[in-house]
């Protein structure tokens, strides 16, 4: 670590304590050169990939937006808020472990159906509908063949 007061390259770790919450190491160091002391602090990096659009513009992952996008799907549905912040701490928690840099909108779109399918057959269906630009009734009625499935046992 670099002394931001000389500039020099030597420098030591006098005392190293953890954030009240855990997610911050704080450290104090001390200049070899000039003697003066120092914090320093080191969090963890946890950056959720860039979305790549259809028009292949890239724009930031906006989990304000991707709740936003649950919620008008689920509108007036009997869904609970907290199975809503688990589908979407499961969707950036496999966003994460991508290990992608970027993630086509396309993967983003199928990773919220799977989701909506879960919670609720009627707003996978609104948020299906937009998703995928419906053009005719056919294309509603594939989907509630879709969803009316019965989900079949696998054997043991």
């Amino acid at each position: 670590m670099k002394c931001p007061f000389c500039s020099s390259g030597e420098t030591t770790v006098a005392d190293t304590r953890v954030g009240d919450e855990g997610d911050v190491v704080r450290r104090r160091r001390r200049c070899l050169a000039c003697d003066r002391r120092f914090p320093t602090y080191e969090r963890a990096e946890i950056r959720l990939p860039r979305v790549v659009k259809k028009n292949g513009s890239r724009a930031d992952f906006d989990s304000e937006k991707l709740a936003a996008s649950f919620w008008l799907a689920l509108r007036k549905r009997p869904v609970t808020l907290e199975a809503v912040d688990a589908a979407l701490a499961r969707i950036e928690s496999k966003l994460l472990l991508l290990g992608e840099r970027e993630v086509r909108s396309e993967s983003l779109g199928e990773m919220v159906m799977r989701e909506l399918k879960k919670l609720d057959k009627i707003a996978y269906g609104r948020f299906a509908s937009v998703y995928r630009n419906f053009e005719d009734i056919d294309d509603f009625s594939d989907l509630v063949r879709e969803v009316s499935r019965p989900v079949q046992k696998r054997r043991q």
